[in-house]
């Protein structure tokens, strides 16, 4: 994450997160492109539980913007709810990095609601705070949001101009979780320019990439864009023979948006 690295048990007062209430955290960031949600779920609860029951703001802090990042990655309702959490938290106690964190999820949950020019106004600002830090590692997901809101404003052009700046930070910094849904984007945004080659191509990528890192929540967005594209190319068994084993392999997380419209992609397809 490059963020607040934990180094001791936090006691309440120190400026150290908590290694344990961390790490549950990470762990259910890490278990989720796995595919392992429900598994995800219950360390995210756990983890946020073990914050609360320490009442030191610091670890609260880093596991509330990991626990937003968690909702983020399975679009559930509580992401809302957790990020105004994360920016009363940050506002009280005068951390300017989460502030900024929560100011991008803030506009993130507004672009997800259709609100997207508001939600792209509050992500640079946000991403503006989080620089203004020092912070470079981890922003790449930011630069990934905000290609997002271009894409849902119709501005394909300033959405490939924000992967550019993602792939660096990604290369730089070797950040590798989210050069999956790199990828994936830059197709949904060349589909949308009408190359339709060079989105395929690009849909490829990152189905390669997935497979190589066993990511499995990653493999299974990725194998649905492109299926979406086959599809309107009139492939439509080719898409259902991508999509449907990606799909099967999975055994939870059936609740979540992403396997949900995965299914009805595949009922559509049949």
């Amino acid at each position: 994450m490059g963020l607040c690295e934990p180094t001791h048990r936090a006691t309440g007062a120190g400026l150290s997160a908590d290694p344990y209430a961390m790490t549950l955290a990470q762990l259910a960031l890490t278990l989720v492109p796995l595919g392992y949600i429900d598994q995800a779920r219950v360390r995210c609860s756990e983890a946020l539980s073990e914050a609360r029951r320490l009442r030191h703001a610091l670890t609260l802090a880093n596991v509330l913007l990991r626990a937003n990042l968690f909702d983020w990655f399975i679009r559930t309702a509580e992401a809302q709810r957790g990020t105004e959490e994360l920016l009363a938290l940050s506002t009280e106690h005068d951390f300017p990095l989460f502030l900024g964190w929560a100011t991008a999820l803030r506009g993130w949950g507004l672009v997800t609601l259709g609100e997207a020019r508001e939600g792209l106004v509050l992500l640079k600002r946000g991403l503006t705070a989080v620089r203004a830090t020092g912070a470079v590692a981890g922003t790449s997901r930011q630069y990934l949001w905000l290609a997002q809101a271009c894409a849902v404003l119709d501005q394909p052009i300033q959405g490939l101009d924000h992967l550019a700046d993602a792939a660096e930070i990604i290369e730089t910094k070797e950040e590798r979780a989210f050069e999956v849904e790199l990828h994936r984007l830059r197709g949904n945004l060349l589909r949308a320019t009408g190359d339709r080659s060079a989105a395929e191509q690009s849909y490829h990528q990152a189905l390669a990439i997935a497979k190589r890192q066993s990511a499995k929540l990653w493999e299974l967005r990725a194998a649905a864009s492109l299926a979406r594209l086959w599809c309107d190319q009139g492939k439509r068994t080719a898409a259902r023979d991508l999509l449907a084993p990606v799909y099967c392999w999975f055994t939870e997380g059936f609740d979540t948006p992403v396997l949900q419209e995965a299914k009805a992609l595949l009922d559509e397809l049949a």
